[in-house]
């Protein structure tokens, strides 16, 4: 579980957006909120923290340096869930998270 929540959250960073549950949606929403949080500090103790959560090297850089300057000034709210209706299969309720 917990390997599919980074999985999830660094794919998120690195395209931007995410089609899946809502379940999962949440939990994406509140690590990635958590990360961006720490990757605004930009300190030696924060790129560690955030290197130790995010699988991809280039994808922890991204947030550093692109994602992170954009919400200096932003107390939270970083993600947006939008629901998109039943799965056709299971009938999983299905939403994209995207950052805002």
């Amino acid at each position: 579980r917990n390997a599919m929540l980074r999985a999830m959250v660094t794919y998120l960073f690195e395209n931007g957006k995410i089609e899946t549950t809502v379940t999962r949606a949440k939990e994406v929403r509140a690590m990635a909120e958590k990360m961006i949080t720490i990757a605004k500090d930009n300190s030696l103790h924060s790129k560690r923290k955030v290197m130790a959560y995010i699988t991809k090297e280039d994808v922890a850089k991204k947030l550093f340096d692109e994602i992170a300057p954009k919400y200096k000034d932003v107390n939270g709210g970083y993600t947006r869930i939008i629901k998109t209706g039943p799965r056709r299969g299971d009938a999983a309720e299905m939403c994209i998270i995207e950052l805002v």
